[in-house]
């Protein structure tokens, strides 16, 4: 498993901009790192590299956001992720990553298009069914285990809630670290990890703190309509992504 210098710098870039989106933006970009950096290895390899890197951006973020989480929001979704995540280790290997990526970046894209297009009337946040919530989580837990992409599943579900940006970006960070904690085991038992992929997560770990401070220095400089309007952004490109590595994907 060897990058080149190009294979580094987008590596880089990618454990940047993750770090940023998931301290500032809800995560809706932290499905980039795995596809960019199986250009250069296999995305069984890229998974394995990337779940210690996100767990210590995590670590950052639940330091940085701590007290500020809405845990009602949370005792929704965590349970649901947790059965997706069931559900993703036992599809690991069996189900085409082309197809997952593709479902969840057209849902990705038609959320953020109909978000932007109906930017200017007046939205009434009532509280989605359940199901919608289990959805949503579930759908989350379950991309997320297959290519860390858990991040429009959960986002299409907070934009519907309307809570505070501080508020939205804290129950993010707290639900993406329970879920990739909850990873670990999952993946220690299906062999992920090698000595390789340890040793590149060491590697990548001095860009976490500067990712998350990136992060969190945007988040406080944006307003709070715009920053809404940059996360629904953040998630339309993010679909975008996710939808040509389904349909065009190698």
């Amino acid at each position: 498993m060897q990058l080149d210098t190009t294979g580094w710098i987008v590596t880089a870039i990618a454990i940047l901009l993750t770090g940023i989106s998931k301290s500032g933006l809800g995560g809706a970009l932290g499905g980039l790192a795995v596809p960019f950096m199986s250009m250069w290895m296999s995305p069984r390899d890229a998974v394995a590299v990337m779940l210690p890197v996100l767990i210590a951006m995590d670590l950052f973020g639940i330091r940085a956001w701590r007290g500020k989480a809405d845990w009602a929001e949370l005792r929704v979704l965590l349970p649901a992720a947790l059965v997706g995540i069931v559900a993703g280790t036992l599809a690991f290997g069996m189900m085409s990553d082309r197809m997952v990526k593709g479902a969840v970046g057209f849902i990705a894209v038609a959320f953020a298009l109909d978000r932007l297009l109906r930017r200017g009337k007046p939205v009434v946040h009532r509280g989605p069914p359940r199901a919608f919530a289990w959805l949503c989580g579930g759908g989350a837990g379950f991309t997320s285990t297959l290519a860390h992409a858990g991040g429009p599943p959960v986002m299409i579900y907070m934009l519907t809630r309307g809570l505070p940006r501080e508020a939205f970006a804290a129950t993010s960070v707290f639900f993406f670290a329970a879920i990739n904690l909850a990873k670990l085991p999952f993946y220690l038992g299906i062999d992920l990890f090698t000595r390789a992929t340890l040793t590149m997560s060491a590697m990548l770990l001095p860009l976490v703190p500067v990712g998350v401070w990136l992060g969190m220095r945007l988040l406080q400089r944006i307003p709070e309509k715009p920053f809404y309007l940059l996360a629904t952004a953040a998630l339309g490109l993010s679909g975008v992504k996710l939808l040509w590595d389904g349909v065009l994907g190698g």
